[in-house]
C-alpha cells in the first residue's frame, strides 16, 4: 500500500517497539524487593497501568509537570492498593524506577524482525514523548538504536505528541516531507491524529484491541506491517 510512496518510517517507542508493560513490571519487582515493600505486584500493576496512562495524557496536555507525573502515578496507585507508603519512600521508588527502567530490554514481539525487514528499503526514525534521559538508554540497551537515523523526543522539541511541532521537527531533521512519511504508533490521539495534522501517512498499532476506527489502517501485530511495505 505504501510501497513507492513512503521513503521514511517514524515509530513511537514505548508500547510500540519497546515493551513498556513487561519492562515496567520487572522494574517494580526489583524495586519492591530491594526496598522490602510487601505488595501484591500483579494487583498493584492492574491499578498502576491505567493511572499511569491517565497521567501521561495529562502530561501530553501540559496539565501536569514531569515531577507531578512521577509522584502522582505512584501515590495514587499505592494508596488505591492499600499500601502504606510515605512521601520519602515514594521519592525512593520514583528515583529507582527511572534508574532501573531502561536496564530491562524486552521489545514487543516481532519488533526486531520487522526492523530488519524495513531497514534495507526505508529510513527509520523515532518520535517519542518519553523523557530524554532514559529513551536513548532504552534504545541502546534493547540493541535497536542502530536501526534509527533520527530520534526526536518531547523534551528536545519542547512539546509533546500530538502537538504538530514535534512532528515538524522530526521531518526537518530527517530531511523528508510529510507525504513521503509514515508514522506508526500505539496511541490514536498522540501518534495517528497528531501525525495526520501534518500530512503523514499513518498506521495504528492497536495491540490492546481498543475500539476500532476509520482514521487509518489498523494492525494488531507488528509483523502485519509487512503487508503494507
Amino acid at each position: 500500500m505504501y510501497k513507492g510512496v513512503v521513503t521514511d518510517i517514524f515509530f513511537d517507542l514505548d508500547h510500540t517497539l519497546w515493551d513498556f508493560d513487561k519492562n515496567s513490571k520487572l522494574t517494580f519487582q526489583k524495586i519492591f524487593k530491594e526496598l522490602k515493600i510487601t505488595i501484591d505486584l500483579d494487583g498493584f500493576l492492574k491499578i498502576y497501568m491505567p493511572i499511569n496512562l491517565e497521567y501521561w495524557k495529562l502530561y501530553r496536555e501540559e496539565k501536569v509537570s514531569k515531577e507531578e507525573l512521577r509522584y502522582q502515578r505512584l501515590r495514587k496507585s499505592l494508596d488505591a492498593s492499600g499500601t502504606m507508603i510515605n512521601d520519602r519512600q515514594i521519592e525512593e521508588i520514583s528515583e529507582a524506577y527511572i534508574a532501573y527502567l531502561s536496564s530491562f530490554n524486552h521489545v514487543i514481539s516481532g519488533a526486531v524482525d520487522v526492523l530488519e525487514y524495513l531497514r534495507p528499503n526505508y529510513k527509520l526514525h523515532i518520535i517519542t514523548n518519553g523523557f530524554e534521559e532514559i529513551q536513548e538508554k532504552k534504545l541502546r540497551n534493547a540493541d535497536i538504536r542502530k536501526y534509527f537515523q533520527v530520534v526526536v523526543n518531547s523534551e528536545m522539541a519542547g512539546v509533546k505528541k500530538p502537538n504538530p511541532r514535534i512532528f515538524q521537527m522530526a521531518l526537518e531533521r530527517a530531511g523528508v516531507p510529510a507525504p513521503k512519511s509514515l508514522m506508526i504508533g500505539d496511541s490514536l490521539e498522540a501518534d495517528v491524529l497528531g501525525a495526520q495534522q501534518l500530512g503523514f501517512h499513518t498506521l495504528h498499532f492497536n495491540s490492546k484491541k481498543e475500539e476500532t476506527h476509520n482514521y487509518c489502517r489498523i494492525i494488531h501485530q507488528l509483523d502485519e506491517i509487512k503487508r503494507f511495505l
